[in-house]
């Protein structure tokens, strides 16, 4: 029974694992689409095109 109940457990492990890396997928390409829209769109800032719209 002990042997059974591991390997459910590690495949719900698994499956978890699976799950979180295709959710941080989808969380860096949405960093990744604003970070471009923000290196496009800084070209209209105030500072005649020449600042940076991040602060590090």
């Amino acid at each position: 029974m002990v042997p059974i109940l591991i390997v459910l457990l590690l495949a719900l492990v698994l499956f978890g694992a699976g799950f979180a890396v295709k959710i941080l997928w989808w969380v860096a390409l949405i960093v990744l689409a604003v970070w471009l829209l923000g290196f496009l769109v800084r070209g209209t800032s105030a500072g005649g095109g020449r600042g940076r719209w991040y602060r590090w």
